[in-house]
C-alpha cells in the first residue's frame, strides 16, 4: 500500500476485534509516526499507550461519570460549529448514516444512549493511544504539528492490519486518566486514537463518508 492509497482507504472504526495488539508494532508505529514535521522541528508530542487492566480500568470510570450525569469537558477543544453552519450538516450526516446502519431509530434514547458510550470506552478496542503536549506551550500553538502527527500513527497503523478512530470523548474526563494513567500535571490531554484490529461484521464499519469535491474549496491564482 503505497501514501496515496492509505490516505484514500483510511476511515474511523468504531468496532474491533479483542485481540491484543503487540506493544512491538504500537511502538514502530509511534516511532515512524515521530518523524512527522513540526514547527521548527520542536516534536510538541508526548504519547500514553493504553492497554490490558488499565485500559479497562479507564473504561470503566468513564462510564460510570457518564451515567452519573457528571458534563464531560476536555483540555482541548474539538467541536465549536454553530447548527446553522455546512460543519453541523455534515456532523448529522455522518450520525445519521452510522445509525442507520446499527439500526437506531431516532427516538431510541435507549440505544442513543449506549451508542454515546461506546465513544467514552473508545469503542472497545484492545489499546488507545492519548496524545499530550506540554503545558509550557500556549494551547493553540502545537495543534497543527500534533494534527500531523495524529495522521500519521492512522496512515502507519494501516500497513499492520489496524484500524483507528480518532476520538475527543476517551478524553472527555481528564481526571480519569490522569488518575489512572499517571498523566502528570505538567501536560495537556489533546485527543484519544482507538487502535486494533477491525471487526468485519461490526456494521458501523461499513460506513463511507464523502469528502467535498476540491474544485468546490479551491480558488486558483495565475495558474
Amino acid at each position: 500500500m503505497n501514501v496515496i492509497e492509505a490516505i484514500q482507504a483510511r476511515k474511523s472504526i468504531r468496532g474491533y476485534r479483542p485481540d491484543p495488539v503487540p506493544r512491538e508494532v504500537l511502538r514502530e508505529i509511534l516511532a515512524v509516526a515521530g518523524r512527522s514535521p513540526s514547527a521548527m522541528n520542536s516534536q510538541p508530542w508526548e504519547f500514553v499507550v493504553l492497554g490490558g487492566e488499565v485500559l479497562d480500568r479507564v473504561r470503566e470510570a468513564n462510564v460510570a461519570k457518564l451515567r452519573d450525569g457528571a458534563m464531560p469537558s476536555g483540555e482541548h477543544s474539538v467541536t465549536g460549529w454553530s447548527k446553522e453552519s455546512v460543519y453541523r450538516t455534515r456532523q448529522v450526516e455522518l450520525a445519521v448514516g452510522l445509525f442507520q446502519l446499527m439500526g437506531i431509530e431516532r427516538h431510541d434514547a435507549a440505544k442513543r444512549a449506549q451508542w454515546l458510550e461506546r465513544g467514552f470506552r473508545f469503542f472497545d478496542a484492545p489499546a488507545a493511544i492519548i496524545v499530550l503536549t506540554d503545558k509550557s506551550l500556549k494551547p493553540e500553538t502545537p495543534l497543527i504539528d500534533i494534527g500531523i502527527v495524529i495522521q500519521s500513527i492512522c496512515l502507519a497503523a494501516l500497513e499492520h492490519g489496524l484500524a483507528t478512530c480518532i476520538e475527543d470523548q476517551g478524553c472527555m474526563y481528564p481526571e480519569v486518566l490522569r488518575e489512572l494513567a499517571e498523566i502528570p500535571d505538567t501536560k495537556r490531554i489533546i485527543m484519544a486514537i482507538a487502535i486494533g484490529y477491525p471487526d468485519g461484521d461490526f456494521p458501523a464499519n461499513r460506513i463511507e463518508t464523502t469528502r467535498v469535491p476540491i474544485d468546490e474549496i479551491t480558488l486558483w491564482r495565475g495558474m
